[in-house]
């Protein structure tokens, strides 16, 4: 999330993920709120781990898998 001119802006991704959340914690669920935190932020967890492999295979600190197509 980002914040500008005092409110708050979500992306795409962690709007999705409020959406996921909120249909799998109904409002009979107990410590709702806190479940749906817990969701949001591990998909944002999950997305920047996502950012730095790439950032790391593409700067050449991790190499290519070898796939079978590779070899021919």
């Amino acid at each position: 999330m980002s914040s500008s001119n005092g409110g708050t802006h979500w992306t795409a991704k962690e709007n999705k993920a409020f959406e996921m959340a909120l249909a799998i914690y109904d409002r009979d669920t107990p410590d709702r709120w806190s479940n749906i935190a817990k969701a949001v932020e591990q998909v944002k967890r999950h997305y920047e781990i996502l950012v730095q492999d790439v950032q790391d295979i593409d700067s050449g600190k991790i190499p290519l898998p070898k796939y079978k197509d590779d070899d021919q």
